[in-house]
């Protein structure tokens, strides 16, 4: 009986002395490989996000520039609407609005490039009133600079202000937005 008690002691002291502060090497890559999972799991959402915002933020800039039209057209009759960004755009302090530099857009947009997407006024219309060229109609194109990873639709508007969207990243709008 003295031999069992012993023995027992023995082995209990062995395992006392034993203390673990911290992970072991097999506990740490464990938790390494939960969060590689869970990061290839969460990327391809984080870039779907990207695009979602790039597109959000591409309807909000052809909305402005839709605006800017409205402002321009009006503080500009006899020219109608401009057939430039850059002509709805301009520098506050180079002076006063003028024909090509309205100041009614931000210098961002102006530039046509914003969000990954490409910004241009085309389809221009006009009329001719006593020898001057008047614009009474525009398409704003707005396009993904990499379709599929700045953003899958194209957009479009014009003196209506009614936005469509091309499923295809182009110019060819069809469908309305919801």
């Amino acid at each position: 009986m003295n031999c069992k008690i012993s023995l027992c002691r023995g082995r209990r002291g062995a395992h006392e002395g034993r203390q673990t502060n911290g992970f072991t090497l097999m506990e740490l890559l464990i938790v390494i490989a939960i969060i590689l999972i869970l990061m290839l799991m969460a990327i391809p959402t984080i870039g779907s996000l990207k695009k979602q915002a790039n597109e959000t933020s591409a309807i909000r800039s052809v909305q402005a520039i839709t605006q800017a039209q409205l402002q321009y057209e009006s503080t500009f009759p006899a020219n109608g609407y401009a057939t430039s960004l850059s002509a709805l755009g301009g520098d506050p302090k180079s002076g006063p609005p003028t024909t090509s530099g309205a100041q009614f857009l931000q210098v961002d947009l102006a530039t046509g490039v914003k969000s990954g997407y490409i910004f241009s006024i085309g389809n221009i219309t006009k009329v001719n009133l006593n020898g001057v060229d008047r614009v009474t109609g525009y398409q704003v194109n707005a396009i993904p600079q990499t379709v599929g990873q700045t953003g899958n639709r194209g957009f479009c508007s014009d003196q209506f202000g009614t936005i469509k969207a091309d499923p295809a990243g182009g110019t060819n709008c069809t469908q309305n937005l919801q």
